[in-house]
């Protein structure tokens, strides 16, 4: 995987309106404004792939990306954001779940955290819940070229902290959607998801 080509295919409000499950898919959770989007451009190379805001709250359904006619990167709504109204909040957690424990294709969710700040309860609650679910999960700080070289490396220890207390075991990658760093490590972990002897349909 070259991640060379890649395009937007469609926005899928419910796990009914995903494409058909014919190639792996890899999505990206978390807060709202965590840096889903950004991240996405940076791994695909498409800085104008998937829409980025400054207004939290603005991706509303599972948007899919296909990446080198391969695979499917997800951008997933974020979750937490209080302006959002309570009922439509419940119906994406609903649709997200239903989602995540039934997309045959999904290979692994890659849930976002700011590195700036300590996980949420909301990070942690996920956290524990995909553990629960058996659900191939890694854990990637964003927004990592806010941070000194030592705030840093305090940022991933503390996550691992968490995880550690949850004995969950996980990987967890600083990245940067605008220095880059990290995302060469991020591709390389989405490519040892990929498994070439899953007989997979052609798209």
């Amino acid at each position: 995987m070259g991640f060379q080509q890649a395009e937007f295919v469609t926005g899928a409000p419910t796990l009914d309106d995903c494409p058909p499950p014919t190639i792996p898919e890899f999505c990206f959770a978390g807060r709202s404004n965590v840096g889903k989007s950004s991240l996405i451009n940076k791994v695909t190379n498409k800085r104008r792939l998937a829409r980025t805001s400054n207004t939290p709250g603005k991706t509303q359904q599972m948007n899919y990306y296909k990446v080198d006619n391969s695979l499917y990167l997800v951008d997933l709504p974020g979750f937490g954001f209080a302006k959002v109204p309570k009922k439509e909040r419940e119906r994406w957690g609903k649709d997200i779940q239903n989602y995540l424990k039934n997309r045959e294709t999904l290979q692994l969710i890659i849930h976002l955290v700011d590195a700036r700040h300590n996980p949420t309860a909301l990070d942690e609650d996920f956290f524990f819940w995909m553990a629960s679910n058996e659900m191939p999960f890694s854990v990637v700080l964003t927004k990592a070229d806010k941070l000194s070289g030592n705030k840093l490396a305090q940022s991933v220890s503390r996550v691992k902290k968490v995880l550690s207390e949850m004995n969950i075991e996980v990987p967890v990658l600083p990245c940067s959607a605008e220095s880059g760093k990290g995302v060469g490590e991020l591709r390389s972990l989405i490519n040892d998801f990929i498994n070439p002897s899953d007989e997979l349909l052609p798209s």
